[in-house]
């Protein structure tokens, strides 16, 4: 029931931070003004009206894909464990990480803001390829090879705060310091992460 209830205030949060964030940012003009060069205004108006009749689906999307995600790695973190000879619960791992997985809504709120108060002349892409306190936003999207994109977003410091939330809840959790944390969430979160990277790399290689 705990895991539950902290899965559901994460969606709850989490969707109302994406609805907010889209309504601030994705406005019609963005949209006329990104696409203007490329399609007809008849065509735009197409997208527009698609947009305002299914926008709604992402909303179905952010609790499957998050819990896909939290099972994955709560998945992972479980095996660490057993190959660490640490006695945790799956029950405990999925809570931490649920815990853990709070830290990335702090990404919509400076993307947000980022974009409301300061980058205020931007583009589809600029919202699409944007992720705060990035690699990617250091070298810029411009000009660098698409497979290398998603790489550079992912190396972020959130992802960094991310890893040693989970990392000094672990080491809580077995009666441990955080750096045998460290140790489990970097040989199995760690791993699957790099693999996942890799593997989206290879795809876009492939399609682009």
């Amino acid at each position: 029931m705990k895991n539950l209830q902290s899965f559901l205030l994460l969606i709850i949060i989490q969707s109302f931070l994406v609805f907010f964030s889209k309504e601030l940012l994705e406005t019609n003009q963005v949209f006329v003004s990104s696409l203007s060069e490329k399609i007809s205004y008849d065509q735009i108006n197409e997208i527009l009206a698609f947009k305002e009749k299914w926008g709604w689906i992402v909303y179905i999307f952010i609790p499957i894909l998050l819990f896909i995600k939290i099972v994955i790695i709560t998945t992972v973190i479980n095996i660490g464990c057993f190959l660490f000879g640490k006695n945790i619960s799956y029950s405990q791992i999925f809570n931490i990480t649920i815990k853990s997985e709070f830290i990335f809504l702090l990404v919509i709120v400076f993307k947000t803001a980022w974009f409301y108060f300061f980058e205020q002349d931007y583009n589809l892409n600029d919202l699409q390829f944007f992720y705060p306190l990035s690699a990617l936003n250091i070298v810029g999207y411009e000009g660098i090879d698409p497979w290398w994109i998603y790489p550079l977003q992912v190396f972020n410091l959130f992802e960094l705060a991310y890893w040693f939330i989970l990392a000094y809840l672990i080491g809580k959790a077995i009666n441990s310091d955080t750096d045998k944390g460290i140790n489990i969430v970097a040989s199995s979160n760690g791993v699957a992460l790099l693999i996942w990277v890799v593997g989206v790399m290879f795809f876009t290689l492939n399609v682009s």
